[in-house]
């Protein structure tokens, strides 16, 4: 059994990115009937639940600049999944897949205006490949103007590297649990109230729906939480990084299928530019410390 360990890790990763793969599409389908703000507030709450569950009192061992650090985190990925959420409101769920995935092409050069640690020729080559996708996918006919939910996608991307830059600042040592309780706990206190104050609260949902929010959050986050930690316990770092990467290919491939998108050759074209860069990207990945 203890042989097959290795395998089994690589599967996990595999079944997360599969899962992941899926919210694209998912989601798209259940903000025709609730909005932005409250998909994400009762999605972040089912989460913080979840992690407090699985921490319980661990969580009181976290240090005050880690809880710092978790909270800034938090807010990162709030203002990260607000913004890729409403990008997908506008856009497909194959395209916001691959934009999305181009934070990790992001990431070396925000950490460059932070930690003023240069970027490598890999990281550089991978920026370029990602722009020249980019194009493919979301500038228009004759390349003229960027479609808006591709460029809110786009912007989502600096908040995920953001909170990648902060968890090496602030994150010194802690129960990967406990810190990520903390950090779904403030991203659902800024959902809540961002929904309470700018979006009506949902009327008449159908129950599909919230199947589609509970599957989100079950699912989606507690769920594909087990299967990434236990998966990268026995999967090398390099691996786990490129397995974690087809998130986005199978994010395109259920919306093919099951959202029925239409991807022309140019728009492939992108697709495979972009996953190009983020596995060239991932080959020399950013040094920063890494939370399971």
């Amino acid at each position: 059994m203890r042989k097959n360990l290795p395998l089994l890790g690589r599967l996990a990763l595999l079944s997360t990115a599969i899962i992941w793969g899926t919210s694209f599409v998912v989601l798209k389908n259940a903000l025709n009937d609730i909005g932005t703000l409250w998909v994400l507030a009762i999605r972040f709450t089912v989460a913080t639940a979840l992690m407090l569950a699985l921490v319980r009192g661990r969580i009181r061992g976290i240090t005050r600049r880690c809880l710092t650090g978790s909270v800034l985190m938090g807010v990162a990925l709030a203002l990260a999944y607000i913004i890729q959420t409403y990008g997908l409101y506008y856009t497909t769920p194959g395209k916001n897949a691959f934009l999305t995935d181009t934070y990790c092409v992001q990431t070396p050069f925000l950490a460059w205006l932070f930690y003023r640690r240069k970027p490598g020729l890999s990281n550089i080559l991978a920026a370029v490949v990602c722009i020249v996708g980019i194009g493919f996918v979301s500038l228009g006919e004759g390349f003229g103007e960027i479609n808006r939910g591709d460029m809110l996608t786009l912007c989502c991307g600096v908040f995920y590297s953001l909170q990648i830059i902060l968890m090496e600042q602030y994150i010194d040592s802690g129960e990967a649990a406990a810190i990520s309780a903390v950090q779904f706990l403030t991203a659902a206190v800024i959902c809540w109230a961002g929904a309470l104050l700018f979006e009506k609260p949902p009327v008449g949902v159908p129950a599909m729906a919230w199947c589609s929010i509970a599957y989100l959050s079950v699912m989606c986050t507690g769920v594909c939480f087990f299967l990434q930690a236990w998966g990268m316990r026995y999967t090398p770092s390099s691996s786990a990084a490129i397995i974690m990467t087809l998130e986005a290919v199978f994010g395109a491939l259920v919306s093919i299928l099951f959202y029925h998108e239409v991807v022309t050759a140019r728009v492939a074209l992108g697709f495979g530019l972009i996953f190009a860069a983020v596995v060239m990207n991932e080959l020399r990945p950013f040094r920063g410390k890494k939370l399971a």
